[in-house]
């Protein structure tokens, strides 16, 4: 006989999101850099990783954090290799989750937490 209660869908929404937050990881230097350069580019402004350049713009001297901004492209050499092993972690994960969650289903095993009792 089934069991009457619906079975729990897998939380596919927390692996998008944990996801989401390593791309961001990964290539957040990345997104720095093209900010970095569609200012520069939008001012009329010279950037290069050799040395602070003025860049005025409504009279303010936006140069050092243009060159900061630039710099901070050098993170990826750290960020994208975390990314990488943070997403092999991620998938590796998720399988051996998902791969447990259809063994418990098809057992009809309920969900290990179960749900909260209904107010009456």
């Amino acid at each position: 006989m089934m069991n009457a209660t619906p079975h729990k869908r897998f939380p596919w929404i927390w692996y998008l999101l944990a996801l989401l937050v390593i791309v961001a990881f990964a290539f957040a230097p990345i997104g720095s850099v093209m900010l970095c350069g569609a200012i520069a580019n939008a001012c009329g402004c010279k950037v290069d990783e050799g040395s602070v350049h003025p860049c005025i713009i409504n009279g303010h001297d936006y140069g050092e954090f243009l060159y900061s901004l630039g710099v901070m492209g050098w993170f990826m050499l750290v960020t994208i290799p975390g990314g990488l092993v943070a997403f092999v972690s991620w998938l590796i994960f998720l399988i051996l989750h998902r791969v447990a969650w259809r063994k418990r289903i098809s057992a009809g095993i309920p969900p290990p937490i179960p749900p909260p009792p209904a107010i009456a």
